[in-house]
């Protein structure tokens, strides 16, 4: 599990510490990809209702699997903080 932890902190897929509404997760994944956090919310609710039920089982899997931003700090492993 750290070595995927890492590799999405590598990446630039963590959870910001202020700016996320549930867990962080939309505004981690728009601030990687470089859109506005409501964007990618909106872009969330969208696929929720093209594909009911997809979201439901990849956002606490992405919940769990995304590192919280600076959990690691200069590319030296760190237990995340939870």
């Amino acid at each position: 599990m750290n070595t995927v932890h890492q590799n999405m902190y590598e990446q630039g897929l963590t959870r910001p510490r202020h700016g996320g509404l549930l867990a962080g997760v939309c505004a981690g994944m728009a601030r990687r990809f470089g859109i506005s956090a409501t964007m990618m919310r909106v872009i969330f609710a969208v696929t929720l209702i093209v594909i009911p039920g997809s979201q439901i089982l990849v956002y606490p899997l992405l919940w769990l699997l995304m590192p919280k931003e600076q959990a690691y700090s200069n590319s030296s492993y760190q237990a995340p903080v939870r």
